[in-house]
């Protein structure tokens, strides 16, 4: 798809969900000044019990008979006040489009992005951009006006049940993205959040754990994707987390709450609570917390009646409770909710071009990890093709959780659980978009079968007799959940293994949460991360092996060669509870969660999250950060580097090869003779034809080559040299150069 037409589709998406008329001025958001201004005039107006309705909301599914108006199956409700003009607010889960996990809502579809870490894997602003305005007009179409879309938690574990919903382990990377998504979803004149604030970074016992890192190391890791997602985007809300963090739960923390968020930042909008995440009354209000949501998952809602007693006490200042109004109605103000209702009766998306947005991001986002003897794309000479495992011939695999979507076309394979953190709210379930059938469309020559690798003997004597194998690989992740560890569960490292065996051109495509171990890496010659690829995963997985689409995503985030590389060899936590015990710990609304001991998390790596630990502890991964080939090559040549007052990095980027293809030129940083890893500090993508010459220039984000001084407090550029370097991945120092910088500070 042409990337005008495909702008073109994405600007028809934006204006049919904002409906008939709403004009080119209509759709622009007042600034923050005039929203806070005029939020405080309607707090004004309040009185004590209109101002406590809108700090807490209801969690539908549990809340029949609370309100007069429609409860719709969903996350979240707050009731409105129609004489003051405030609307009434309803939230979706909505990272990857918008969920319905268990199908509260029967017979309501949506489109289905792919995973977070595919977006991230195109390392594209657009592309972000893209799926968040797609989302956020369906939302809008289906009468939300809260997308709880934005998740920025950084990788800092490579089995975190959550890892697909989040932008991999790069600040920088993570933060514009972010951003971008976030801006994307506002467009629509509807909120966004950002979450989960902060460092939520395992789900293994995160209602109760206690997450540890020291100031300036969290400043230039998860807090840094934070500020940046949050400048880029603006969005209306910010999510606390469910952990504590340096001993305070997240949603009473007033470090990061008041004097990080709202202080240094100068963050205007709301701070909601996750579901069942506030633990008292007077305590989180005074640190910042604006909103209990979900309160029916919590133990008590402390912020109805309790709020109202504790101002009234003066445990809670009057003025207090105004700002947490009047945060919240900026927010809405802002992004244009407050004065564009929602349609009172749900209209019908048009699936079909969302679609085309859903594959294009999967499509980009992508990863060849490797190719030997350009087995890939295709050979029109492969005659006889043997699909095996995965369940590739009826769909694509979809994480769980609270983002689940439930794709157009419905679930063909839909699992209950029995046990885990993720029993009450999860299903194992795959998105109608088979690979087979979309192979068998792209090759209409060849003889495509499928096997879904039960039955071993036949299998191996079918790959045996074939021209090539494609065997599909699945690893089923989920929120609540961790992996215990990162092998392809159900035997399929030994199925893989005794294919290559027998059939040397062998391609592994991997359906996965996050990263895996690959024992059969050295006799399988080519290997696709496809992640969960969303709505069209099927027809953009084929378009990939056919060589119809270049492959163009890169690794945002390290697979590591051993799980011993990683700075914890398993969650912690989990050999400190029973089945029943972490399953209570990652469950909310478990009756015996409040019973569970805390635990610290201690991250040791600090700043140095990914690829940086990987660096610093001179650990060679199975494939770095950034890493990923395609069907073209690329050269840069002529690098110029600037520094002084900041730093700049020019080039010519040269397509060599034969095919159109996009690359993903990335710059990493560091001072010289500090002793510390090199640092992503700019990257773009660009897409250039055969023979095609383009003079690129890069600027280094400022903060990346700063380091976090609490004694200032703020950042602070230390004079001196600085190795550049120009990569195609975290580990590449092929194309080196120094430059000198001035010193500088920044504020927090």
């Amino acid at each position: 798809m042409s990337k005008s037409l495909y702008a073109a589709l994405l600007g028809a998406t934006i204006i049919a969900g904002l409906g008939a008329g709403a004009s080119t001025a209509q759709t622009r958001s007042a600034t923050t000044e005039d929203a806070r201004a005029r939020a405080n005039t309607i707090v004004a107006r309040m009185t004590i019990d209109e101002k406590i309705a809108l700090v807490h909301g209801l969690f539908p599914p549990m809340a029949k008979g609370k309100s007069a108006n429609e409860l719709i199956p969903s996350a979240g409700h707050i009731e409105g006040i129609p004489r003051l003009g405030v609307p009434l607010v309803r939230e979706s889960d909505a990272s990857l489009g918008v969920a319905n996990q268990v199908e509260q809502r029967k017979g309501d579809v949506a489109t289905a992005l792919p995973s977070s870490l595919a977006t991230a894997a195109s390392f594209d602003p657009e592309i972000a951009r893209a799926g968040g305005a797609m989302i956020g007009s369906e939302a809008r179409a289906k009468r939300f006006n809260v997308l709880l879309a934005g998740g920025v938690n950084l990788t800092r574990d490579p089995w975190n049940g959550r890892n697909f919903e989040y932008l991999g382990e790069d600040p920088l990377l993570a933060g514009r993205l972010a951003g971008a998504h976030i801006a994307g979803v506002q467009s629509n004149r509807i909120v966004s959040t950002v979450k989960h604030f902060a460092l939520n970074a395992q789900e293994t016992g995160r209602t109760v754990l206690d997450g540890r890192i020291d100031e300036a190391s969290f400043r230039m890791s998860d807090l840094l994707a934070f500020q940046i997602a949050i400048e880029t985007g603006r969005p209306g809300s910010v999510m606390c987390a469910y952990n504590k963090v340096g001993g305070d739960w997240a949603c009473e923390n007033e470090h990061l709450l008041t004097e990080v968020l709202k202080r240094d930042w100068g963050y205007k909008g709301w701070v909601m609570s996750d579901w069942g995440a506030v633990h008292s009354t007077a305590k989180a209000a005074n640190a910042g917390l604006d909103q209990q949501s979900g309160e029916e998952l919590d133990k008590a809602l402390y912020f109805a009646a309790p709020l109202k007693a504790a101002v009234q006490s003066g445990a809670v200042r009057a003025s207090r409770l105004d700002d947490m109004v009047a945060r919240y109605l900026t927010g809405l103000i802002e992004t244009g909710a407050y004065d564009t209702p929602v349609p009172t009766v749900a209209q019908t998306p048009n699936y079909a071009q969302n679609a085309l947005v859903a594959q294009r991001a999967a499509e980009a986002g992508i990863v060849l990890l490797k190719n030997e003897g350009d087995l890939l794309p295709l050979a029109r000479t492969a005659r006889r093709i043997v699909v095996i495992g995965g369940d590739a011939d009826v769909g694509v695999l979809s994480g769980g959780g609270s983002s689940q979507v439930r794709g157009v076309g419905g679930a063909p394979i839909e699992i209950p659980l029995a046990t885990g953190g993720s029993a009450s709210f999860a299903r194992i379930t795959y998105h109608a978009s088979s690979p087979v059938k979309a192979l068998k469309a792209a090759l209409p020559g060849a003889s495509v079968s499928f096997m879904d690798g039960r039955n071993l003997n036949a299998t191996l004597d079918a790959a045996r007799a074939a021209d090539l194998v494609i065997v599909f690989a699945t690893q089923w992740t989920t929120e609540a959940d961790d992996v215990h560890d990162l092998r392809l569960p159900n035997q399929q490292d030994a199925l893989i293994t005794a294919i290559a065996a027998v059939q040397p051109k062998t391609v592994a495509v991997l359906e996965t949460g996050g990263p895996v171990l690959m024992p059969w890496i050295g006799k399988v010659p080519a290997v696709l991360q496809a992640w969960y690829p969303g709505q069209r995963g099927g027809e953009a997985i084929a378009n990939i092996l056919t060589g119809k689409v270049n492959p163009s995503g890169r690794l945002p985030i390290t697979f590591p060669a051993a799980e011993a590389q990683a700075p914890r060899p398993r969650p912690v936590g989990l050999d400190r509870m029973t089945a029943a015990e972490a399953q209570a710990a990652a469950d909310p609304g478990a009756p015996s969660a409040g019973a569970l001991q805390s635990f610290p998390v201690d991250y040791v790596e600090g700043a140095d999250v990914g690829y940086r630990w990987y660096e610093k502890k001179g650990r060679q991964p199975l494939f770095p950060f950034g890493h990923g080939l395609g069907y073209t090559s690329f050269a840069y040549r002529n690098l110029a580097v600037t520094g002084g007052k900041g730093l700049s990095v020019s080039f010519e980027m040269v397509n060599t090869g034969k095919r159109t293809g996009a690359d993903v030129p990335q710059v990493y940083v560091a001072r010289d003779g500090a002793n510390t890893p090199m640092r992503l500090a700019a990257f773009t993508r660009v897409t250039l034809k055969p023979g095609e010459t383009r003079r690129v220039t890069l600027t280094a984000e400022p903060r990346i080559l700063a380091d976090y001084d609490t004694r200032l407090p703020g950042w602070r550029i230390a004079a001196g040299t600085y190795r550049v370097a120009l990569a195609r991945d975290a580990a590449d120092r092929s194309l080196l150069a120094t430059t000198t910088l001035e010193a500088a500070t920044m504020k927090p």
